[in-house]
């Protein structure tokens, strides 16, 4: 049987939706929202109703009929700490949602727009493996200090269905295989996979771990202590140093790892140092997830954005390929990976979680 899917991604900026039928790509559209429309709503929740009609309006555009759906799926939000999985929407969760109950964020409007869309025709709304999937072991969580425990924020989403699709391409279960996983985009993160769950991983929604295009990565302490107290810059400010303007940014002004590699190619010596200071910072990383592993490492995959660079795809291998073999999965395709999920639930593979 085919199941037939919405996919809704809200950004800061836009909203990206995709019909699915399985994994067939029917509709995919990226509608965009001026400063002026987003600026006009106080809170993230007060835009639900302009970004529902959005998109009920371009699917009425397209003749699409809503009734024919069989599931309508939202990008999960910053929702309470969970395991990964399908997560059938419900009332804990919009509550969760519309309160923000670990930051405000675009995406918190994911389920609670799939969840009205699917009540108007007697569907069922999910959401697939937010980025506050929390799977860390105990020993995992300790930093050193007690008030600051280490965090799970990541690209959950991507870094489960590449591995997914890694053990179904070689014929295991997820469960039964050990996986490094590099997701390399606007942040970078690295998580050790052991036996269906990512039993540690960098919080690279703040910036740890890898320096990245946006991020800072992991900084000295004793610097960064002097940096906050030195009165020359705000909490935000500090903040921005080492989430959006951390990284590249700060080094070269671009967020764009192909403007990096093209003037380190050129021959600009700063851009090859930084770009090969990167390559490095990953590798280390892999090296320390292996670590965790207890050197049984199935396969490393590099994913995201930047892993369509041959250059740093080849160096990062060259770098760690001893530990393990090294597979390449490009890009991050998020609609699929939504569509995905919920697959395997409708479908009966995986069974649908409760969020609670």
């Amino acid at each position: 049987m085919a199941y037939k899917m919405l996919i809704i991604n809200p950004g800061s900026t836009s909203t990206k939706i995709g019909v699915y039928e399985d994994e067939k790509e029917l509709i995919v559209e990226t509608l965009r929202h001026s400063a002026e429309e987003i600026d006009s709503y106080a809170t993230i929740y007060d835009q639900f109703q302009f970004r529902k009609n959005v998109i009920v309006n371009v699917l009425k555009e397209k003749n699409f009929d809503i009734s024919t759906l069989d599931a309508v799926v939202g990008r999960g939000g910053m929702l309470k700490p969970m395991a990964g999985g399908t997560y059938e929407v419900n009332e804990a969760m919009i509550e969760d949602l519309k309160n923000g109950v670990q930051g405000q964020h675009a995406s918190n409007l994911g389920g609670i727009i799939a969840n009205e869309i699917a009540k108007e025709i007697g569907k069922k709304a999910f959401i697939v493996d937010p980025v506050v999937v929390d799977e860390l072991e105990e020993v995992a969580r300790l930093s050193g200090v007690p008030e600051l425990p280490r965090k799970s924020k990541f690209h959950a989403l991507n870094q489960k269905a590449v591995a997914k699709r890694y053990a179904k391409e070689n014929g295991k279960s997820y469960e039964d295989v050990n996986l490094i996983v590099v997701h390399m985009g606007g942040g970078v993160s690295v998580g050790a996979h052991k036996n269906g769950k990512v039993v540690d991983v960098n919080n690279a929604l703040d910036g740890d771990g890898p320096f990245s295009p946006e991020r800072s990565g992991g900084v000295p302490s004793g610097d960064l202590i002097r940096l906050c107290f030195s009165g020359k810059y705000s909490q935000d400010e500090i903040y921005k140093k080492i989430v959006g303007k951390g990284g590249f940014v700060a080094y070269l002004n671009t967020n764009d790892a192909r403007d990096v590699e093209n003037a380190a190619a050129e021959g600009d010596k700063e851009a090859k140092l930084i770009y090969d200071a990167f390559m490095y910072q990953v590798s280390k990383a892999v090296g320390e997830y292996a670590v965790v592993l207890k050197g049984k490492v199935d396969a490393i995959i590099l994913t995201g954005g930047i892993a369509y660079g041959k250059v740093v795809t080849d160096t990062i291998t060259s770098n760690v390929g001893w530990i393990a073999p090294v597979v390449v999965y490009p890009g991050e395709d998020e609609l699929l990976a939504l569509a995905q999920g919920t697959i395997r639930v409708l479908s009966g593979e995986e069974a649908s979680k409760e969020y609670k």
